[in-house]
């Protein structure tokens, strides 16, 4: 159940801010900046949360260096973000002047987002630190 809840998260996180900077900013059909938000949400929570963020380093780097974890899946997050906007954006948009920039501003201001929603995935979901046994 809470990983339902984080997906839903990171979905409104993802959605508010696409909804302001591709349809608000760079007039993008809402249709398309929700789509753009949902298959940006899974794929961004199965590889930059799932795998990256929770599976780096052993169990006492996991432990140990949370900035470190953070900072990697934050990164990995921002350039994925980067590239699903970008490459849908191509294939949805009729016009795609502005797409790199409107790329590249919504992977800066989710990568700040992620930046904390990692915090919550680590004090809330992710709690099998609490069960290893030294």
């Amino acid at each position: 159940m809470e990983h339902v809840k984080a997906l839903f998260i990171k979905f409104v996180m993802i959605a508010v801010v696409l909804g302001i900077v591709l349809t608000g900013i760079y007039d993008v059909e809402f249709g398309d900046a929700m789509l753009i938000s949902v298959v940006l949400t899974v794929v961004a929570y199965i590889l930059g949360d799932l795998l990256v963020f929770r599976k780096a380093g052993d169990d006492y780097e996991r432990n140990a260096d949370h900035a470190k974890r953070n900072m990697i899946a934050t990164v990995s997050d921002a350039i994925l973000t980067f590239l699903v906007v970008w490459l849908m954006g191509k294939a949805l948009f009729a016009n795609d002047s502005d797409l790199l920039q409107a790329a590249f501003l919504s992977a800066l201001i989710i990568a700040a987002g992620e930046w904390f929603f990692h915090k919550y995935l680590d004090n809330r979901v992710f709690d099998e630190k609490h069960h290893h046994t030294t």
